[in-house]
């Protein structure tokens, strides 16, 4: 069984075009660390060898705050309003 790890649409695109006529490719994406198990965790978060380190900053720590907890918090009212304002406007929805 072959495995690629992709990182973006367009890596994601190029792998599927080069398996192009291939039997069965799965494509399997993860919304959490969790969702791994040790050894796929190790294959892409933890080698030294192979993971890819980000350097990740806010601009508006407050905003982003306020925008976290709206979305994963435990106040539903705020996210179904925010969605319903912004559902037409989606651009890459993965389900």
């Amino acid at each position: 069984k072959l495995q690629h790890w992709v990182y973006s649409e367009q890596e994601r695109e190029e792998v599927m075009r080069n398996l192009k006529g291939a039997k069965k490719v799965e494509v399997q994406r993860y919304k959490g660390l969790g969702e791994m198990s040790a050894e796929q965790l190790w294959e892409t978060t933890m080698n030294p060898a192979t993971r890819t380190l980000l350097t990740v900053s806010i601009d508006d720590a407050a905003k982003t705050d306020q925008i976290f907890h709206m979305l994963m918090g435990g106040e539903v009212p705020p996210r179904k309003a925010f969605i319903q304002a912004h559902a037409k406007s989606v651009k890459n929805l993965d389900i």
